[in-house]
């Protein structure tokens, strides 16, 4: 089948490598659990007492997704491949898993204690194959995928990935056209070259979704302009059935759009009777810039801010226009423009507009008690650094060769062994007030 190459949703940080272990012992799944700190920023556990996306299917058009990955066991439905291999359920890449895991994993072990649990644990999974190999190789008619996924019924499409000839007029952009007509939900990453949003992102009606980092501040290589929302993106845990242990911690706007798929999910799921636009209108207008005080929505960096699910969920939210807050012909809009402006700009991007390539590399879940010490001084130092004015929540030069191809969300590339930082638990922060007009706040604003 012919194929092309489509760049992926993901950037890279290289950890302080010189100041860890390198003989711990391989990381646990408890440990991966331990170190999913979006679960702890956005209090999963009380979120779930209110909707964990049941009755909800979400297509991940991607490389597939490992069905056996005990993370994933009963949650992924049969799917279809469209790159001639017959086999969705066959992930050569890792990425697909990845993405599904942060969606609707349910972990294992007593209560499903141990691994990745996504944000909405009782979705479900519809693996839509695009990819066909590890090198990020894409079916050239993956809007094929598109319409499949609509038809089977998913009211939620992840997109982590970008595409140069998703341009509006475009075969993709008909088939994004076809699911937002059919009332699905569209959500896609900015992309991770620190440029402007890519395809299919900047496609009118498209949440676009950047990426924050454990402060929630805005990671530097995620792409600005038309950003929806912001969400976790940076050291994220996901299934990897590629990774000898079967995990990898990855950057970049791949894992924050599965985050918003995710909460478009708990959306869903507890609003079955909103229309796709509105489920939107939820989503923006419960975002948040928190610490980012003097922004204004819609900001090149965070769009309507960080999206939060418990605040999504539980806020007094008016059901607005069917349509909902992306305007045709934008793909972001101020936050009291549900009735009514345009923004074109998407519609400028030239055809022919150069492939975005992001970096890519892998890092084993590994660590000890040892390397876990090390690591959460060198966390607080980066923290309390980023609290007291410097940087913005990049990362650092990541090395190694990038894979070439298609805009995955590359891992980390840091030696094996190196350790697993485990996530805080006091979030950066607490208290920070909504941007104007958001009404009372969770008592976690992250929530």
């Amino acid at each position: 089948m012919c194929c092309e190459r489509i760049s992926s949703t993901t950037g890279v940080v290289a950890l302080t490598g010189a100041l860890l272990l390198t003989l711990a012992p391989a990381a646990s799944a408890d440990q991966v659990r331990d170190a999913q700190w979006p679960l702890t920023v956005y209090d999963a556990e009380k979120v779930w007492r209110t909707s964990q996306g049941t009755g909800v299917t979400v297509a991940v058009v991607d490389s597939g997704v490992d069905a056996s990955h005990p993370d994933l066991t009963g949650q992924v439905l049969p799917g279809k491949d469209f790159t001639g291999d017959g086999d969705p359920h066959f992930d050569e890449n890792g990425h697909g898993t990845g993405m599904a895991s942060l969606i609707a994993g349910h972990g294992h072990g007593a209560n499903g204690s141990s691994g990745v649990k996504g944000l909405a644990p009782k979705a479900k999974i519809l693996p839509v194959r695009v990819s066909s190999d590890e090198n990020d190789t894409y079916t050239k008619g993956w809007a094929v995928g598109v319409r499949y996924a609509v038809d089977q019924g998913a009211s939620v499409i992840n997109l982590s990935l970008n595409d140069e000839n998703a341009y509006p007029g475009s075969k993709v952009a008909k088939a994004i056209a076809y699911a937002q007509e059919k009332d699905v939900v569209v959500v896609a990453g900015a992309g991770n070259d620190a440029g402007t949003v890519n395809y299919p992102a900047a496609l009118p009606g498209v949440v676009a979704v950047s990426a924050v980092d454990q402060a929630l501040n805005f990671w530097s290589k995620s792409n600005t302009g038309k950003v929806t929302v912001a969400a976790p993106g940076v050291r994220t845990p996901q299934a990897d059935p590629t990774m000898d242990n079967g995990y990898a911690v990855a950057d970049g706007t791949s894992g924050s759009t599965a985050y918003v798929s995710a909460i478009v999910a708990l959306l869903r799921s507890k609003y079955p009777d909103l229309t796709a636009g509105q489920i939107i209108n939820r989503l923006v207008k419960s975002a948040s810039f928190l610490q980012h005080a003097g922004k204004k929505a819609p900001d090149r960096e965070l769009g309507f801010g960080i999206a939060r699910p418990g605040t999504a969920l539980t806020m007094n939210i008016a059901k607005g226009p069917k349509q909902g807050p992306l305007i045709k012909g934008s793909s972001s809009t101020s936050v009291d423009s549900a009735a009514g402006s345009d923004d074109s700009d998407s519609t400028t991007h030239a055809k022919k507009e150069k492939k975005r390539k992001s970096s890519s590399g892998k890092l084993l879940l590994v660590g000890g008690v040892a390397a876990a010490v090390v690591i959460v001084g060198l966390l607080v130092a980066v923290l309390r650094g980023r609290r007291n004015g410097g940087n913005n929540g990049g990362p650092g030069a990541g090395g190694g060769t990038p894979p070439p191809g298609y805009g995955y969300q590359p891992y980390p590339n840091t030696a094996p062994g190196q350790g697993y930082p485990p996530h805080s638990n006091a979030a950066p922060g607490q208290g920070y007030p909504a941007h104007p007009g958001q009404g009372p706040q969770n008592p976690n604003p992250y929530s």
